[in-house]
């Protein structure tokens, strides 16, 4: 059995795994990665982000084309196969791991392809896919081996209509009808996608409303814009049994209703990916959903361990897993990139995308902060029209006395995009953080980006 000696071990090579491999490296660190699977990038580029964000590009695309006027004077609207649509974002996928090789080897990283699990505190044994057995040993470990999808046992896998969020990116076909059971941000987006592409969908929520962490009327335009494309949502639903049949599947409900689709996608909660790693060898104990418990520092009950990304539960975001990831290297080599990941923007790749940042209104309404709200609707803005992306709106709420820029809600095109220059002045001190920023402030036009000057000037003009 080979043994190597490390000062950093990281356990996932996604990107929590590799925004703390690369910060550990670049700060003089000699720093090994455990993969389990046969190239690096996690679930986020494999299985998750990547292959699902590049996927909706595509249908977007398609939408587009076959709705939009100009096109017809080149063919009809066309009807897209699923998996000819997969291709597109197996391409992505292909170039997201030949870069994320190449951040390794450039930064001296040794990456191990095997399953990572303690023998002690400082001991990771490797099996490597041929069976090989090598020993890491480092003075620091970081746990970021991700997650993946909550299975319930009494729900059959195996059956080739019923997917999960990862199975579905080798759907061989297009169904004409689909159940969703989950209607949080991976049920909503895969939604969108398939909707997109003309299949019939029955979204299936077990709460009273669509991802209720939103600013209400957020969530209502979602819903509003996900009905008026043909997807029927079904709220305050819970699942009593799902049964597979030759070519379809059949959802009981516990409310006693029915409902049968050609394909089944489960998209309701995740697991930490901890089964495996040897966490009794070391006196660590996972939760139920399978998370780690971790203090301010990232640092796990044993000293030298540490736990980031979708392994410690919240946001389960590929942004902030990469700053806590950095952020946790940053804590072990002593260097100013340590902080706690709180600031993290909401990104919600449905059709059109949501983002967000800071208070809603309900939240401030319950505070009894006094708030006001300015508004810019995209369909009067240049650059929207000229787009032809004119659904969606940027919402600012700020103090009504000190004018502070208190929360960031945008549904619309590129809003992942138009967050963050919102985002950038939430994070300044003082005078900088408040309204007169977007209207003392010239901005490109036509851009979207401007959609702050209207908003600001929007609510400014209800005060009194």
């Amino acid at each position: 059995m080979a043994v190597y000696n490390y000062d950093v071990v990281v356990l996932g090579s996604g990107p929590a795994g590799e925004g703390a491999a690369m910060n550990a490296a670049k700060h003089g660190r000699k720093v090994a990665v455990v993969e389990a699977s046969p190239a690096v990038g996690g679930h986020a580029t494999h299985l998750g982000t990547i292959p699902s964000k590049a996927l909706r590009y595509a249908v977007k695309q398609i939408i587009n084309y076959n709705t939009n006027p100009m096109f017809r004077t080149i063919g009809d609207p066309r009807w897209f196969p699923f998996p000819e649509v997969l291709k597109s974002a197996e391409k992505v996928l292909h170039k997201q791991v030949a870069s994320r090789t190449s951040y390794y080897a450039r930064n001296r990283v040794d990456v191990f392809f095997g399953r990572g699990s303690f023998a002690d505190e400082n001991t990771i044994e490797v099996v490597s896919h041929s069976g090989a057995v090598e020993k890491l040993i480092g003075k620091e470990i970081i746990i970021a081996t991700g997650s993946r999808p909550y299975r319930p046992a009494d729900v059959d896998f195996n059956h080739p209509r019923i997917y999960d969020s990862d199975t579905i990116l080798r759907l061989s076909h297009t169904p004409r009808t689909m159940i969703i059971y989950g209607a949080g941000v991976i049920g909503s987006e895969y939604a969108s996608i398939f909707c997109g592409l003309g299949v019939k969908v029955d979204l299936i929520n077990n709460r009273d409303r669509l991802l209720s962490f939103l600013d209400d009327e957020i969530s209502d335009a979602l819903s509003y814009h996900l009905r008026n494309n043909a997807v029927l949502i079904r709220h305050n639903e819970e699942y009593e049994k799902v049964e597979g049949s030759g070519n379809s599947v059949l959802l009981h409900l516990k409310s006693g209703k029915k409902v049968k689709a050609d394909a089944f996608l489960w998209c309701n909660g995740r697991t930490g990916n901890t089964d495996g790693l040897g966490l009794e060898n070391i006196g660590l104990k996972a939760n139920g959903r399978g998370q780690l418990s971790v203090d301010e520092n990232y640092r796990t009950q044993v000293p030298n361990v540490y736990a980031v990304g979708d392994v410690i539960g919240w946001p389960s975001l590929a942004s902030a897993a990469f700053d806590q990831g950095r952020s946790a290297a940053g804590n072990i080599v002593s260097n100013d990139a340590w902080r706690f990941v709180d600031d993290v923007p909401t990104g919600i790749y449905t059709i059109p995308e949501i983002s967000s940042l800071g208070k809603t209104e309900r939240e401030l309404t319950e505070e009894k902060v006094p708030y006001e709200v300015g508004q810019a609707f995209f369909k009067n803005m240049a650059r929207a029209q000229i787009s032809n992306e004119p659904v969606g709106m940027l919402k600012l709420l700020f103090h009504r006395d000190t004018l502070e820029v208190l929360g960031i809600h945008c549904f619309g095109d590129q809003a992942s995009e138009i967050v963050h220059i919102g985002q950038a002045i939430m994070n300044q001190k003082g005078e900088a953080n408040t309204m007169k920023y977007f209207v003392n402030t010239t901005f490109n036009y036509p851009t979207m980006a401007e959609a702050y000057r209207v908003a600001a000037l929007d609510g400014l003009n209800r005060l009194f």
